[in-house]
């Protein structure tokens, strides 16, 4: 393993793996760094439409923004690394006080770990013998390491510790609380919870060290039922505890939640902690802010609540290109569902930009109405809202499944100087 992997992504090459970069840059045998120390413009430096790109600026603000405000409201922050899966950005998260990584599935532990992640939180029950494995030998071999996931099953409990039955390693758990019926995973009563707690007591090979779950699967989720089950998550938090439900040999209590729409709830919840026998972890996991979005959180985010807390920027732009205008009022750009998220909604045209010109102007009467493999269908109010040859910056929801769809992703400055590339590994 390279002494920094994260650098060494910049001695990758330029190559057809990577959507929208420029093919001479390939022809000349250039790495990713070599292209990047070129500092080429976006729109005159070779690249091919579509091509997905990150605003630099954008992108600053809001690692500083949800740093600032987890340091402000006492939380710790472990961002869901699902919504990105790109070390450059998790380091860059790190950077600005995240205590770890959050993970869904264990293949992400494993790219985690192979970039040097030392903390991670598996927002999921874990019972894949052959990932249990992995995971106590990882624990095993580096002492430093911190891993947590949930349990929320009496079964899941028994399939964990016979599978690392015979490990030199125990693995810290945290019971989940579930949502409510309806909702996703957790265990759904409180006596639930205490059952699982048992079993984890019971198991020579787990460590319970905490409570966790997820806000946003509460059903019909408004501010009073996010909060009462928040407070439902402390006190279970606050009675095991009291009973000696949490391992003995623990430092720290851990007592986790938020996604990217409920963290103000979470802040407000987990600030009631009364003092317990140990400190509290208080645990933040929001992902999307990283990029932010142009439609769904850019409805729900929390800052729409607290203006007065800060704010987050999109920091997305898929820049496609009008390939047909077979009418007044349709237009396709080159781009459709192999490159834009459309699960929340259709995408939002934002601007025109005239390739010869170099003129940019508002998208006003130009909307996406439909999405084909490789086309966006575009319903315009007349001829002249735009041409053949266009270029047309689309903004999207939806961060988890934009990230998804490019492999490596130039970073833009306000100038149009590409500034860096951002490497993703799903």
């Amino acid at each position: 393993m390279p002494s920094d992997p994260v650098q060494a992504l910049a001695d990758e090459p330029v190559d057809h793996r990577f959507k929208g970069l420029p093919p001479d840059a390939e022809a000349a045998g250039l790495t990713v760094g070599a292209l990047a120390a070129q500092a080429r413009d976006l729109y005159t430096g070779g690249f091919t439409t579509p091509v997905l790109t990150l605003d630099a600026e954008a992108l600053e603000h809001n690692l500083t923004v949800l740093g600032t405000y987890a340091s402000r409201h006492a939380l710790a922050f472990a961002p869901h690394g699902k919504t990105c899966m790109a070390p450059q950005l998790f380091r860059r998260q790190l950077e600005h006080g995240a205590w770890g990584i959050t993970a869904a599935v264990p293949h992400q532990v494993r790219v985690y770990r192979a970039f040097g992640i030392g903390r991670i939180f598996l927002a999921n029950e874990l019972v894949d013998p052959a990932a249990l494995r992995w995971v106590a030998a990882e624990l095993a071999a580096d002492p430093d390491f911190r891993f947590v996931c949930y349990v929320d099953s009496v079964r899941g409990v028994e399939l964990m510790d016979a599978a690392l039955a015979g490990r030199d390693a125990t693995v810290d758990v945290v019971v989940e609380l579930g949502a409510g019926e309806g909702a996703r995973t957790g265990a759904r009563t409180d006596d639930d919870c205490r059952a699982v707690a048992d079993a984890v007591a019971a198991s020579s090979a787990l460590r319970l060290v905490g409570v966790a779950g997820y806000e946003a699967e509460v059903p019909d989720a408004d501010p009073d039922r996010v909060h009462a089950w928040l407070r439902r998550l402390t006190s279970l938090t606050v009675e095991f505890d009291k009973a000696g439900r949490f391992s003995p040999d623990l430092a720290e209590i851990v007592v986790s939640a938020g996604g990217s729409a409920w963290f103000d709830a979470v802040a407000d919840v987990f600030a009631e902690i009364p003092e317990l026998s140990r400190p509290v972890l208080r645990l933040l996991r929001s992902g999307a802010y990283v990029s932010h979005d142009h439609g769904w959180y850019g409805r729900l985010t929390p800052f729409n609540r607290i203006p007065a807390e800060g704010g987050l920027r999109p920091a997305f732009r898929l820049w496609t290109q009008v390939v047909s205008r077979p009418s007044p009022t349709q237009a396709f750009v080159n781009a459709g569902k192999r490159d834009i998220a459309y699960d929340l909604g259709l995408p939002e045209a934002e601007l025109v930009r005239d390739p010869l010109t170099g003129e940019e102007r508002p998208a006003d009467g130009v909307r996406v109405v439909k999405l084909s493999d490789q086309h966006a269908w575009l319903e315009t109010d007349g001829p002249d809202d735009v041409r053949v040859g266009d270029w047309v910056a689309l903004g999207m929801s939806h961060p988890c499944t934009i990230f998804e769809k490019w492999p490596l992703i130039p970073v833009v400055a306000a100038d149009g100087t590409v500034t860096d590339y951002v490497r993703t590994f799903f």
